[in-house]
């Protein structure tokens, strides 16, 4: 029997598709790379564009992805498979699976590295998590680190285990609504620390003297690492979407969700970073290391800084679980549709793959240190061949699948099934065609020059 021909697991309505999308989406992205790229790249300005990229572009790329799952019933492989058998289609599919079966490797690592500063902050160790080279050494420590790493990948993969609504559906139900809740909090206590008023002015008020040509081309950057575009995941989880389910205010519920929680990321740590450094934005272009290092300074200065660490860290690993979750789901679910497995073994062999590849990453800078490609560690290079390189391809492929093979009109067929709405067409027609392609070259070019140091981003 092929394997279209069984019957495909589904979520129970609209709320369970966006809640797991939006799993999917807010996740280490939002809460640690979103608010250090404002930093760096103009505050309010950045945010700005930041919105009106993920409301076009996001919008765009959300609802072509979510449309492609939805009509073929199938993964990205196989969905590209059905619009023809021409050699660039079975790549674009290809290429959407493969990037979320590379990236949940190395993220269920910086997911350890999470579930590590959790414990100590439970167990009252804040100011050791504060002092100068602990992070250094932590993850050059080689043990404690794959640990942590296989604790985070366990946790991952049980709740695949659980299958779509039983698993991934219910999961998200739960972990939205604290990740909200939490991001409210630590958001309040952080804007009402003395000097943190002016981190929210830097923050949420726009201004045009700090704009350039590279916080556009970050904005853009960011809204593609967040959105989770061309990942193959909005591919998968369209396929289990209901057909009586609107595309369209799904993916508004979606964008809603994830800018929101990155507005959130943004209010807990740039106020607090300016208050514990006086107003220093040099303190929060650290880059990864804000996380780890900054944030751990910022709370021990704090009063309640123990307490404000666990909530912090708590919802740091919820939104990273929902975010590997959904990697893993869409890596499992192209083994089921591609080589007819069932849901244990597809399960089975990708967890096998995340240890194997974990692994690299999670000794990359111990063990394995001496170990570099292009000059950089297994996790640097793994996260530069995804978000830097296929993410950006594998989204052009997209808008040729839709623009030239396909034709927009299939997508609108797909969209006003059973008296869907489709108010954004014209937006939606004039991205997919022309600005969404280059968009994604841009993010292509740039990336890989500044990789190579051709460029400074």
């Amino acid at each position: 029997m092929e394997p279209q021909h069984k019957k495909r697991s589904t979520f129970s309505g609209k709320l369970g598709f966006v809640l797991s999308a939006a799993g999917a989406s807010v996740g280490l992205g939002n809460i640690w790379r979103f608010p250090y790229l404002a930093a760096k790249y103009g505050g309010g300005i950045f945010l700005l564009i930041y919105i009106v990229l993920a409301l076009t572009f996001g919008y765009t790329m959300i609802t072509a992805e979510t449309a492609i799952g939805r009509m073929t019933q199938k993964s990205p492989v196989g969905a590209y498979k059905s619009f023809g058998k021409s050699k660039w289609l079975s790549f674009g599919g290809w290429i959407n699976a493969i990037i979320p079966i590379l990236i949940v490797p190395y993220y269920s690592v910086i997911g350890g590295w999470v579930i590590k500063y959790l414990a100590e902050y439970i167990m009252g160790n804040g100011e050791q998590l504060a002092a100068d080279g602990y992070f250094g050494e932590f993850i050059s420590s080689g043990g404690i680190t794959e640990l942590c790493f296989l604790v985070f990948t366990f946790l991952t993969v049980i709740i695949i285990f659980g299958g779509v609504r039983n698993g991934v559906e219910r999961v998200s139900k739960f972990m939205m609504p604290i990740l909200v809740v939490l991001s409210v909090l630590i958001a309040v206590y952080s804007i009402t620390r003395p000097g943190a008023l002016e981190g929210v002015k830097y923050f949420l008020i726009p201004n045009l003297s700090n704009f350039s040509w590279m916080t556009v081309v970050a904005a853009m950057g960011q809204m593609f690492y967040s959105l989770s575009i061309a990942m193959g995941i909005l591919i998968t989880f369209g396929s289990y979407m209901k057909k009586d389910v609107s595309i369209e205010a799904s993916t508004e519920n979606v964008e809603i969700f994830d800018t929101g929680i990155a507005i959130m990321a943004g209010l807990m740590i740039i106020p607090a970073v300016f208050a514990f450094s006086g107003s220093d934005t040099d303190t929060l272009q650290a880059g990864p290391s804000l996380m780890f290092i900054t944030i751990p300074k910022v709370f021990a200065s704090m009063n309640m800084g123990g307490f404000v660490g666990i909530l912090f860290f708590f919802l740091v690993l919820c939104a990273a679980l929902t975010s590997s979750i959904a990697l893993t789901e869409s890596a499992v679910s192209t083994f089921q549709d591609e080589l007819g497995w069932g849901r244990k073994k597809s399960t089975v062999v990708v967890t096998v793959i995340m240890v194997l590849l974990g692994t690299l990453s999670s000794l990359g800078y111990g063990p394995l240190g001496g170990v570099q490609i292009l000059g950089m560690q297994f996790l640097d290079l793994f996260d530069f061949l995804t978000n830097s390189v296929m993410m950006p391809i594998a989204a052009i492929a997209t808008c040729l699948l839709v623009s030239r093979v396909m034709g927009v009109k299939k997508i609108e067929e797909e969209m006003t099934v059973e008296n869907g709405k489709f108010k954004r067409k014209p937006i939606f027609n004039f991205m997919i065609r022309y600005l969404c392609p280059f968009f994604a070259a841009v993010i292509l070019i740039s990336s890989v020059a500044n990789a190579f140091g051709w460029i400074s981003m």
